[in-house]
């Protein structure tokens, strides 16, 4: 849309804002033209190196500054991202580096071992960068990222970067199945980031908390806060606790947590001690969320949350749930758009398609397929399976949702996570949500179990909010009254937690993996 890159973006913040604060990290904090001085630096340094545009550069970083001078730095020398998550077997981090080529490392000393591994089985690294405290504790082999940025030239980098130039390649499936490459160049990145601005509500001056992966989600939100003038304070993970108090001390305005963030926060027990009245923006997505409990969300906040549905194939912004539309009283219509993931953004069209490709009729549910310009550009070394997901331009989500008369999207469920019972489809969204409602429940996660009668059974994993009780029974009769005896769990395992991808999601395969163990097939 821009015609812009990445790098151009940093430039523009930097030049606009040099003298107000950028980041904000424990005791550190860094203004714009730190965060332009430390970025130019490393980009010549690297080149200094020997490192060209278009070389693959790894990075296994926690939430720290560095990871955004890391950012800057590869986006004006050329240099392409290959984010590794920190919690990812050795085996799919190499497989990651062996499938992109990657030609360099710049890793934090907290994954030592880790990178000890991974240069035992891929020796094709021109350079390996580690981020220490101390210089004396770096290996022989390897650099200091401090030193290396300070003898970096702050002459404005002399690389021709073009919106075509790939920015990245972010690995998706590592903890279901064999990686895959989502490869974006400048031009879908920055198209992500315009429409971020266009539609997420990101205000002048807000103080961003990134608790969540800057190497991922939370580092696609940096870029539109800071763009508008605002800083970034940084966590290391999340701590219901930390978080509260750090909204607190820091005045944060805006932030972006997923679902099961949110219930530790409407369940921390001391919540209203702390105040949270400067916050105005809470995005939240990557999984769905019930809405009852963001019901309670919306009465324990106020009117500051902001749905962002996407996926890292067409990153954030695909569609968006607004504040204003948050509405908890009201007309019925109105109040039933909590249960939706919002509308369409300004720069996509969406429709909702069957197996054969065709449209479905209203209100009925059918695949979310999506036209952007945001969207990959492939998946990296899979032609097959990107011709299976990006059609004629169209991105095939994988989300089966209803859209009603408004253009509102109710997502239904993963096709993947579709039970197919005695012939009859279940989504367990739609049950999820009805359990939900019932006041003990604090999380609620359905699975298909194995049954010899219906192929697949409905089962209901429950973890009940402190001090509360619900049996059985009640839940299933519940879910009978609302959804009808077949969308209605046949049983219900309560359990003190559910177990969850490290991105906060609920594990369903893991869950599955409880009942189906033994079986020769994980389906009906």
């Amino acid at each position: 849309m821009l015609g812009k890159t990445v790098g151009d973006l940093f430039d523009y913040m930097c030049m606009h804002y040099r003298d107000r604060t950028a980041i904000v990290s424990g005791e550190r904090r860094l203004s714009f033209g730190d965060l332009y001085d430390s970025g130019t630096r490393l980009a010549n340094a690297l080149m200094g190196l020997g490192f060209e545009r278009g070389d693959r550069l790894a990075v296994l970083m926690p939430n720290c500054p560095e990871v955004l001078f890391i950012d800057f730095a590869s986006a004006k020398c050329g240099m392409v991202r290959i984010p590794l998550a920190y919690y990812l077997r050795v085996e799919d981090m190499v497989f990651m580096l062996r499938e992109t080529r990657a030609s360099g490392i710049i890793y934090h000393e907290a994954f030592r071992e880790v990178v000890k591994q991974i240069k035992s089985e891929y020796q094709e690294f021109k350079h390996v960068v580690c981020l220490a405290t101390d210089a004396s504790s770096v290996p022989e082999d390897e650099l200091f990222l401090p030193e290396l940025i300070r003898q970096g030239s702050p002459q404005a980098v002399a690389s021709e970067v073009c919106e075509d130039d790939l920015y990245f390649i972010l690995f998706t499936g590592g903890t279901t199945g064999v990686p895959k490459g989502v490869v974006h160049n400048h031009r879908t990145m920055v198209n992500s980031l315009v429409m971020e601005l266009l539609d997420f509500g990101i205000g002048r001056d807000e103080v961003f908390l990134a608790a969540t992966p800057l190497t991922h989600g939370a580092g696609a939100l940096v870029p539109p806060v800071m763009l508008r003038g605002g800083s970034v304070v940084i966590l290391t993970g999340f701590d219901p606790t930390q978080f509260l108090e750090t909204i607190q001390e820091e005045r944060i305005t805006t932030a972006m947590v997923v679902p099961t963030m949110i219930y530790a926060l409407l369940d921390h027990p001391d919540r209203e001690k702390y105040d949270t009245s400067s916050l105005r923006n809470l995005l939240y997505g990557a999984a769905p969320i019930a809405p009852e409990r963001l019901r309670e969300a919306v009465q324990a906040f106020g009117p500051v949350f902001t749905q962002i549905y996407g996926q890292t194939e067409a990153p954030m912004a695909l569609a968006v749930l607004s504040r204003e539309e948050h509405i908890i009283e009201g007309e019925d219509h109105l109040v039933a758009r909590l249960a939706s993931c919002g509308r369409p953004t300004l720069a996509t069209r969406i429709k909702l398609v069957d197996g054969d490709g065709r449209e479905v009729p209203p209100g009925e549910p059918g695949e979310i397929v999506a036209l952007a310009p945001n969207i990959m550009l492939e998946y990296l070394n899979r032609p097959d399976l990107t011709a299976e997901t990006v059609k004629d331009g169209w991105l095939h989500t994988g989300d089966v949702a209803r859209q009603d008369e408004y253009g509102y999207l109710y997502i239904v469920d993963r096709a993947k996570d579709m039970i197919v019972s005695g012939g009859f489809n279940v989504f367990p969204k739609e049950i999820e949500d009805t359990l939900h409602e019932h006041p003990a429940v604090a999380v609620a996660a359905v699975v298909g179990i194995p049954d010899e009668k219906w192929g697949e059974a409905v089962k209901a994993v429950i973890v009940l909010k402190p001090g509360m009780t619900a049996s059985e029974e009640e839940l299933i009769q519940l879910c009978k009254q609302k959804k009808g005896s077949v969308m209605a769990p046949k049983s219900v395992d309560f359990m003190d937690s559910i177990p969850l991808t490290p991105l906060g999601k609920a594990n369903k395969k893991a869950l599955r993996e409880i009942y189906w163990k033994g079986k020769g097939r994980r389906v009906g």
